[in-house]
């Protein structure tokens, strides 16, 4: 078991006073058999009511609102989880899905149809010629061995780079100029895993990078794929590799765009800045 700290700040500062509409807050880890939180702390200002509740994906949301106007809003959690998914290979698949290509059964395509269909169908054919790049229909393949094909293939042959702006590249956009951000990677990953006629989804979280563990970071994306008899697997197309105990996921979607970890408006003609900082710090037994 590994234990960690985590600090998300997030500071708006306005250029005068506003008044802060209703504020959606996706901070809080998903606990499951494999991560406990230990403690756990959301910290805002200017004064605030608070309600918590779980959405349809089951992630923990904090619904904020405001009780007076402001220059400024600060939001900070922190959090100290236990960690025990040490062994991320450790998982059976199930006999009739070992092996790729295969279909789910009748009663998972009901639940799992979301995930499985295209979000860009433009961008099909693109996704098609890279995909044969990796893997061709003849080949005897294990299902994790493509998944792992898939997430090195976006690993070796693209540029990471931090993107500051909002939003999703398209995957046509990521293969075609060879560069992107993590949430970028995980959305052609997605893609091209539901090209392939399997159940994938976002997921927004914190990614433990030892280099790192001492300056402001950011939050880390990747895509789970369901795996019959495993359940639900991470996969990270910017390291590379599957997930394991320095992921933490704070929220999963159909959609990238869906989960941003604060969302929220003002009223006011006040132009904005926004700074944030993340610190990811392994806690020594």
């Amino acid at each position: 078991m590994k234990r960690y700290s985590i600090t998300h700040s997030t500071h708006y500062q306005y250029s005068g006073f506003v008044e802060l509409g209703l504020h959606y807050m996706l901070l809080r880890p998903r606990e499951d058999h494999e991560l406990r939180i230990e403690s756990f702390s959301l910290n805002i200002t200017p004064d605030y009511n608070l309600l918590w509740h779980r959405d349809v994906e089951n992630n923990s949301v904090a619904e904020v609102s405001f009780k007076q106007n402001t220059a400024k809003l600060t939001v900070e959690s922190e959090v100290i989880i236990q960690q025990f998914n040490e062994s991320p290979l450790d998982f059976l698949v199930a006999d009739y899905a070992v092996y790729y290509p295969f279909k789910y059964r009748q009663g998972d395509q009901v639940l799992l149809q979301p995930y499985m269909r295209l979000t860009q169908p433009e961008d099909k054919n693109i996704i098609q010629q890279w995909l044969a790049s990796i893997w061709q229909a003849d080949e005897k393949i294990q299902t994790y061995t493509l998944l792992k094909r898939l997430a090195e293939s976006i690993h070796n042959q693209f540029t990471y780079r931090i993107r500051e702006e909002a939003g999703v590249q398209s995957p046509s956009f990521t293969l075609t100029h060879k560069t992107g951000s993590c949430r970028d990677f995980a959305a052609l990953f997605i893609e091209a895993a539901r090209f392939l006629g399997l159940a994938c989804r976002f997921v927004s979280g914190y990614l433990y990078a030892p280099a790192l563990a001492d300056m402001a970071g950011a939050t880390h994306a990747w895509a789970e794929v369901y795996l019959p008899g495993a359940g639900w697997k991470g996969f990270d197309p910017t390291v590379g590799c599957i997930v394991g105990a320095d992921h933490i996921a704070v929220a999963v979607a159909r959609l990238p765009e869906s989960v941003p970890p604060v969302q929220g408006c003002y009223t006011g003609n006040q132009s904005s800045v926004m700074d944030v900082g993340v610190w990811v710090k392994l806690i020594e037994s």
